[in-house]
């Protein structure tokens, strides 16, 4: 078997693939794509799909969001990464489509040239995730966690902005020690630490705007334990790509980053909550690991 197989997560961004699916399964037949599509209907099918079938296809599609890109591109790693990926974005973020070229899906997935991207690699107490778009602990971690608990009439970015409001009744102020690449471990207090393959998460926070998902390197955000004052000034400039400088933070490249822990981390990765209890982690790039129509 070969060609294109879809993966749709018919409740991703928070039913729309459902409700659009029938239309782009018609958009594509018009373009000539032949294609398979399977419908997940639960957590991490998505990934088991995508490993199982990466050696029978020429290109694995994740139809719906940042979610179903993580677990598709997981499969592919786990696989060895053998088939192109591919996007039909039918999320609520949608964070890694703003890393393809401009143009819609359907033409993307035409293409027979694809762009080499790297992939995060996280590595926790013996098990390994992957990311596609980024990463971190803290505040970020704990709002992708409060996503599940905004009212479902709130979708896209409103979605994100409850969760942000959500998460700032309680969020963590982190004790950790950090090690970049072959620095020192430096001991820090932080709300939040992230490291980013692309340029956004929560589809509007531009938590690293220089970010490149080619260039062999993990753009770092650290910001440091702050109020809640501080981080209602520092959306507004996140939002807005123009944070960089500000004093209570600081900005890096680095190819690896080592995170020590006494206390028990929530670790997200393209807004999927991949770990809870995390004490260490150990975070690299695979450069050029993952073909991608786009």
């Amino acid at each position: 078997m070969s060609g294109v197989l879809v993966i749709v997560n018919p409740e991703a961004g928070r039913g729309r693939a459902r409700r659009e699916w029938d239309e782009v399964r018609r958009k594509l037949q018009a373009a000539g794509i032949a294609f398979d599509a399977l419908l997940t209907t639960r957590r991490h099918e998505a990934m088991e799909i995508a490993e199982k079938e990466s050696h029978a296809r020429d290109c694995i599609v994740a139809a719906g969001g940042d979610g179903t890109v993580h677990e598709v591109v997981n499969g592919l790693m786990r696989a060895g990464g053998k088939a192109a990926f591919g996007l039909i974005s039918l999320g609520s973020g949608d964070d890694f489509e703003k890393l393809l070229s401009p143009g819609n899906a359907i033409e993307r997935l035409k293409s027979r040239n694809p762009r080499l991207f790297d992939v995060g690699r996280i590595a926790c107490g013996g098990a390994t995730r992957y990311f596609a778009n980024g990463m971190d602990i803290g505040f970020g971690a704990h709002g992708a966690a409060n996503v599940a608990r905004v009212p479902r009439f709130l979708t896209g970015f409103g979605a994100y902005l409850g969760a942000l409001f959500l998460t700032m009744v309680r969020y963590p102020k982190l004790n950790i020690e950090l090690g970049v690449d072959d620095g020192p471990p430096e001991r820090l207090a932080t709300t939040m630490t992230a490291a980013m393959n692309g340029t956004t998460f929560g589809g509007s926070f531009r938590v690293c705007p220089d970010a490149k998902p080619d260039d062999g390197l993990l753009d770092l955000l650290v910001v440091d334990a702050i109020g809640r004052l501080s981080i209602l000034q520092l959306v507004p400039k996140i939002l807005r790509g123009a944070h960089a400088g500000d004093p209570r933070l600081r900005m890096a490249r680095a190819r690896r980053v080592a995170i020590d822990s006494a206390e028990p981390l929530l670790v997200e990765a393209d807004g999927e909550v991949v770990f809870e209890d995390a004490r260490r982690l150990e975070i690299d790039l695979l450069p050029g690991a993952l073909r991608v129509r786009g």
